[in-house]
């Protein structure tokens, strides 16, 4: 059996990156959840900083994602602008660009700001053929 080529794991990382490593879904895993409270983003708006909590959840098809990859990507959001809706939509569509899962859901909670908390959910699901 060929080992897997990773280009995060196992190497030293000082940067961000938006490439997804993956491997081969191991037998009986049907369902991977990510949490993360280390996902930043700058508010397009305001240029203020936004500082969300993760919930990633998706049934894998026949990839799985990488964690350590899966952590530079998250962190190459700090300096983007965007909304937290546009975010989650946005790291959905990452995913199953990635993987191809049945399904992948996405809910970013951001920290409370002006008083108001912001939960946004990203769901896409695969067609059936």
């Amino acid at each position: 059996m060929k080992e897997q080529e990773f280009r995060a794991l196992g190497r030293p990382m000082n940067a961000p990156s938006k490439e997804l490593d993956t491997f081969p879904t191991p037998e009986h895993v049907t369902l991977v959840r990510f949490t993360s409270d280390e996902l930043s983003a700058f508010c397009p708006v305001t240029h203020q900083p936004d500082f969300y909590k993760l919930d990633l959840e998706y049934v894998p098809n026949e990839r799985c994602i990488e964690s350590k990859s899966l952590k530079l990507y998250l962190w190459s959001f700090r300096e983007e602008q965007c909304f937290g809706e546009a975010l989650a939509s946005t790291i959905a569509k990452d995913i199953v660009a990635a993987i191809d899962p049945h399904s992948v859901k996405v809910t970013l909670t951001q920290n409370i700001r002006g008083g108001l908390q912001l939960t946004a959910v990203a769901e896409l699901h695969r067609k059936s053929a």
